[in-house]
């Protein structure tokens, strides 16, 4: 008797899983149809937090400021960039940025003297740039590119130059950001626009400058 009511009740959960099976064809089937749906509105999301200059990182959505100061730690005009982005290929685009009015009149400074900045922006392409422009570059080398040329032995070029004296300075540029940062909507973005964002980047380095011009 008990291995006959067992039998049913294997046959009735046996058919109840097969038609619980076949019911779930048609989902499955839509789940593979609506799968490329999916995929497009990841992509317009993406695209939407890529043209408001947001990205992942550790922090989740943060963005990224990118910009270069004088030797009084005053800033010059910033890059806005999603906060998962390098920080070496804006190394280029925030130098272009740099002008520095002349005393006497005539047209601004775009070449400073020097460009001290971490190993993070020690590439060929960096290093290239600023030699071409006759910048002197004051970025330590990273030990695997050290390796990599040594193991080259000949092949692998000249040292590259380093002033550690000179490099000291670049604590300027951890001052500026300290005095940007201390505003609030800088240090922690609540703009949902990039352009309402960078603007307040803006307005905060032209009040850093004026402090610095005009003391009293």
């Amino acid at each position: 008797m008990g291995g006959c009511e067992d039998k049913p009740a294997k046959s009735r959960r046996a058919s109840s899983a097969a038609a619980g099976s076949g019911e779930a064809d048609p989902a499955v089937a839509g789940a593979s149809r609506a799968s490329p749906e999916r995929r497009e509105r990841t992509r317009r999301r993406k695209a939407r937090a890529r043209a408001a200059k947001l990205g992942r990182s550790r922090g989740g959505l943060t963005s990224k400021i990118h910009y270069a100061c004088d030797g009084k730690a005053r800033p010059f005009p910033a890059i806005v960039t999603a906060g998962q982005d390098g920080d070496s290929p804006q190394f280029i685009p925030v130098l272009e940025r740099v002008r520095v009015r002349r005393s006497r009149g005539g047209a601004p400074r775009s070449r400073p003297t020097a460009v001290a900045a971490d190993m993070a922006y020690g590439s060929r392409e960096n290093r290239a740039y600023l030699r071409r422009r006759k910048i002197k570059a004051v970025i330590p080398e990273k030990a695997d590119y050290q390796a990599n040329r040594l193991r080259k032995g000949r092949k692998g070029g000249r040292p590259i130059s380093f002033d550690a004296q000179e490099y000291k300075r670049r604590n300027l540029i951890e001052r500026c950001n300290q005095k940007l940062k201390s505003w609030r909507g800088i240090a922690t973005r609540y703009d949902k626009l990039p352009a309402m964002f960078e603007g307040g980047i803006a307005l905060v380095s032209t009040r850093i400058w004026l402090q610095s011009l005009c003391p009293g």
